[in-house]
């Protein structure tokens, strides 16, 4: 069995609120088990946001 991973990445404008996005990638991360990998803050107050889940390829030993 080996692992691969699987990305997402993500822009939230600056008008969106920190609760929200908070909210969002909660819930990606307990229905959809993305977790977090790299996050993001530009000047402009812009977030960028990169998930990260494995996907496992099972193979047939019968």
């Amino acid at each position: 069995m080996s692992a691969v991973w699987e990305f997402r990445e993500m822009n939230f404008h600056r008008g969106t609120k920190r609760a929200d996005v908070k909210t969002y990638l909660t819930a990606m991360a307990e229905i959809e088990r993305w977790e977090l990998e790299r996050v993001r803050v530009y000047q402009d107050g812009s977030r960028y946001v990169r998930l990260r889940r494995k996907i496992y390829h099972l193979q047939r030993t019968a």
